[in-house]
């Protein structure tokens, strides 16, 4: 495909992703004190009890414009399917923080933006709600089955997803680590930016990596603790969904985890769609987004 061809794909399939209205949840619940330290929880559309706990974290490369009601669609399209969903909001960049930002969202706009991430705020965030999340959910959410959690996530949600599966393998001291593996039964990470160093070298949504990390000065410190291709073997059940036709976050990135994973003794399944790019996996109106609920199905029911 040309270059062309591959940005009016991916000009198509942002529009259709982001065409869905806004789906508001059935409850909201805080896990802290920031106004962006909050869950939305959507109930099984089929009214069942003992579904399993889809846990979703949004995308966005970590910066502040793109927030959990992109995905919204995502979570009601889950709900549908009989999970019951907590999509996770945490904190991200924006102009207000002192970083140099030498980039935009995606490949298809130039020009300074808001920086990715704020570190350690976003990941303070992610691990704060997933270590409250069996008591939120069981609070707002008493159907679900909080002992059967998958976590998934797209793009830089995608990252975050795989971190959250890996916090008992940080490195030692790191404020974040658990003692034990976190009771997941599995994680399922769409278009993720899995691979810090090939998504550097790729340049992967305007040099977000390096900003999320706060630069070089930073950057082999924070990537010890952040980077999920370094946070192997987990032990914990990883599959990948990825888009062949992926310019915003290519087929390399996923590759590179799961090479890594593979040298660390642990397989990930990896699922490569054909003719689909970043979006299709969470608009509920592409087939990639069934691809992507089936996936998430193996490993929870």
């Amino acid at each position: 495909m040309s270059d062309s061809a591959a940005r009016d794909r991916d000009v198509a399939e942002t529009e259709s992703a982001f065409a869905h209205p806004e789906v508001a949840p059935d409850r909201s619940a805080a896990y802290g004190d920031h106004p962006d330290q909050v869950v939305d929880f959507y109930a099984p559309r089929d009214g069942r009890t003992g579904a399993p706990l889809v846990v979703l974290l949004h995308g966005g490369a970590w910066r502040a414009p793109y927030d959990r009601a992109h995905v919204s669609p995502l979570a009601d399209f889950l709900a549908r399917r009989g999970f019951a969903v907590a999509s996770v909001e945490y904190r991200r960049g924006g102009d207000d923080i002192p970083q140099q930002r030498d980039g935009a969202e995606s490949t298809r706009a130039s020009g300074a933006g808001p920086v990715a991430g704020r570190w350690p705020e976003t990941f303070d965030d992610v691990a704060a709600a997933m270590d409250a999340m069996p008591v939120l959910a069981a609070r707002e959410l008493p159907g679900a089955d909080v002992r059967r959690i998958v976590v998934t996530g797209h793009s830089a949600g995608g990252q975050l997803a795989l971190w959250a599966a890996a916090r008992h393998v940080l490195p030692e001291g790191s404020p974040w680590r658990l003692p034990a593996p976190p009771p997941l039964r599995g994680v399922v990470a769409l278009a993720p930016i899995a691979d810090f160093e090939t998504a550097v070298e790729l340049g992967v949504c305007g040099g977000a990596v390096a900003q999320l990390l706060g630069g070089e000065t930073d950057f082999e410190d924070r990537a010890a603790q952040a980077d999920p291709g370094a946070l192997l073997p987990t032990g914990i059940a990883t599959a990948i969904v990825q888009g062949v036709e992926d310019i915003v976050v290519p087929q390399a990135v996923a590759e590179a985890y799961v090479d890594a994973a593979a040298r660390s003794g642990e397989m990930v399944g990896l699922t490569l769609l054909g003719g689909v790019g970043h979006f299709p996996l969470i608009d509920p109106a592409a087939d990639a987004c069934a691809v992507v609920a089936e996936e998430i199905t193996q490993l929870a029911w």
